[in-house]
């Protein structure tokens, strides 16, 4: 069926009293954060055995032993300033990492294609919002289409923009990937901008060369950007995940791919990233951020010239990785849908047949002492009612080996 309005996800309604006193007083229920959600599901209760956190996707291997000594070393850049484009070495290693990384049209250009970014979910955010601007006008009320399930701060960004958010929902039967031969003419006439993650998270897909070749297409034949979220590109256990830039051209017009420290190096509190692509689109985003946005402050942007110069401690992590994986084919084998999924470092296991996620989420929680998502957290109804993250629960394998072995023996005896 194609995607229209019709399909879109229902609208939230917030009334008067819960608009002054709810937590959700500046957000619609659904843009609230999964993890604050699902704190306020499991508050009633305390864990049944020593709690394991499998909620956050927030990386707990060692960080690289350069950052503190580079950090010393640059202590005194603190004093100023950080220019919103960021500094020159880190422009030009970034770009030589795209270059060594992926197998690119051409070289990205460090002086125009190549944005610092305060962590990728800034990036994204603002993103939106320079996109609203940014394209011509289109044939109807302006719109932003992202995967259903999806990263918040997509869903942040498309609001702050004012452009009506279609969700294309990704499940097992469509290989958790937005069906593009859904959607129609009308609406992609009017589409803005498209979020894609690869490695996408929750499922941990990753998208074909063709596949994303396809979608640049559509982007070029509308006049919308894609914004390939590819922050996960890094955490693989067999085939190295493919960027959009590679099938974007030599101009790389209109793909925009954001990249992110934080999984590749376990530095999720070093707040760098940056977004890379059609520098047209870069222009218009800089002049954005160059007024709106958080800078990146300089010792840390030197701290990431190390990083994107370092490939071992990457391996390292990628190996870490694979053991944990290795686990879950072990100890899951094939209860609730399990498959060793291509990228990232979450599990997303079907337990509709339990009960549903939020029921799992507690009793994981009161018997095992497992904290989890619920998927229908990190999803939104379709106008029909369905959510396609219910019935699933998240897992990220971020804990060490040790620790992931016995929750995963733990899941598993509580719910057989």
């Amino acid at each position: 069926m194609a995607t229209t309005a019709s399909s879109r996800a229902a609208p939230d309604a917030v009334s008067p009293a819960e608009s002054a006193a709810s937590p959700a007083a500046f957000t619609t229920p659904g843009e609230r954060s999964p993890f604050a959600r699902t704190a306020e599901l499991l508050a009633p209760y305390e864990p049944g055995q020593p709690l394991i956190t499998l909620s956050l996707g927030e990386p707990q291997h060692p960080p690289p032993d350069f950052v503190a000594p580079i950090l010393s070393q640059y202590i005194n850049e603190f004093r100023r300033y950080p220019m919103a484009r960021g500094i020159e070495p880190f422009r030009r290693t970034a770009a030589n990492w795209l270059s060594r990384r992926f197998t690119l049209p051409r070289a990205v250009d460090p002086e125009t294609e190549i944005l610092v970014l305060n962590g990728s979910r800034e990036g994204l955010f603002f993103a939106a919002i320079a996109a609203a601007r940014y394209v011509a006008p289109r044939m109807g009320t302006p719109a932003i289409l992202m995967p259903n399930p999806f990263y918040p701060a997509y869903g942040a960004g498309a609001r702050a923009a004012h452009c009506e958010t279609i969700f294309l929902p990704t499940t097992r039967a469509n290989g958790f990937l937005p069906d593009l031969d859904s959607i129609d003419e009308s609406t992609l006439a009017r589409t803005v901008a498209i979020y894609l993650a690869s490695p996408a998270n929750p499922q941990g897909t990753t998208a074909s060369r063709d596949y994303l070749s396809r979608l640049i297409a559509l982007a070029r034949r509308h006049g919308f950007l894609v914004f390939s979220d590819e922050c996960y590109s890094e955490i693989y256990t067999r085939d190295a995940p493919g960027s959009a830039l590679e099938c974007a051209g030599p101009d790389f017009a209109n793909v925009v791919a954001f990249q992110s420290l934080s999984k590749r190096s376990n530095l999720p509190g070093l707040r760098v990233g940056f977004a890379a692509g059609d520098g047209k689109f870069l222009s218009a985003f800089h002049e954005l951020r160059n007024v709106a946005s958080p800078q990146v402050p300089v010792p840390l942007q030197h701290v990431a010239v190390a990083a994107y110069g370092d490939e071992a401690h990457v391996e390292e992590n990628r190996r870490l990785y694979r053991l944990k994986f290795d686990l879950a084919d072990q100890i899951l084998g094939h209860r609730f849908g399990y498959s060793r999924p291509a990228g990232g470092f979450c599990i997303w296991l079907d337990v509709s047949a339990y009960g549903g996620d939020e029921a799992v989420a507690v009793r994981l929680y009161k018997e095992a002492g497992i904290r989890v998502v619920p998927g229908s957290y990190l999803a939104r109804p379709q106008a029909d009612g369905f959510n396609p993250g219910a019935g699933y629960i998240r897992l990220a394998l971020v804990a060490d080996t040790e620790t992931t072995a016995e929750a995963l023996h733990r899941l598993v005896k509580t719910l057989d």
